[in-house]
């Protein structure tokens, strides 16, 4: 008789990427940014020509490209903190936002705004807890 081998199954991303290289998302503080567009997803290791599909509490590289003069034409690092894609969570429930939108961060890590604008999603809070100090109302 041969035993069967229960297969282990592997931890998925937790949060379906809904947005890839080069998607237009709102800017969700109060920088002066108003449309970003995103460039890269830090630490991506992928095959070649495949887009990696960026998520809720993913860290990016996004353009300026509507917001003051200061701010356009600039790289600056952000976190998604919100996408329009549904997505399940672990406890099963759903959530799908009315927008994408991302907050810009300091190269040091440190949010460059003083106010957030709209819900943040529980994930993004919980991989970047300064979000959960300065957001009104998370989801």
């Amino acid at each position: 008789m041969s035993k069967r081998i229960k297969r282990r199954i592997l931890p998925r991303r937790k949060v379906s990427g809904g947005l890839t290289i080069g998607s237009m998302i709102n800017c969700a503080d109060n920088t002066g940014a108003r449309r970003l567009r995103v460039i890269q997803m830090m630490g991506y290791k992928g095959r070649k020509r495949r887009l990696p599909s960026v998520g809720v509490g993913d860290l990016v590289i996004v353009s300026c490209r509507e917001g003051t003069p200061e701010m356009r034409k600039q790289l600056f690092n952000a976190v998604v903190v919100r996408q329009k894609r549904l997505y399940q969570r672990t406890d099963g429930t759903r959530v799908q936002f009315e927008d994408n939108a991302a907050v810009i961060l300091t190269p040091e890590g440190t949010l460059r705004g003083s106010d957030i604008k709209g819900p943040v999603a529980r994930e993004a809070v919980n991989r970047w807890p300064r979000l959960g100090n300065i957001a009104r109302m998370v989801v």
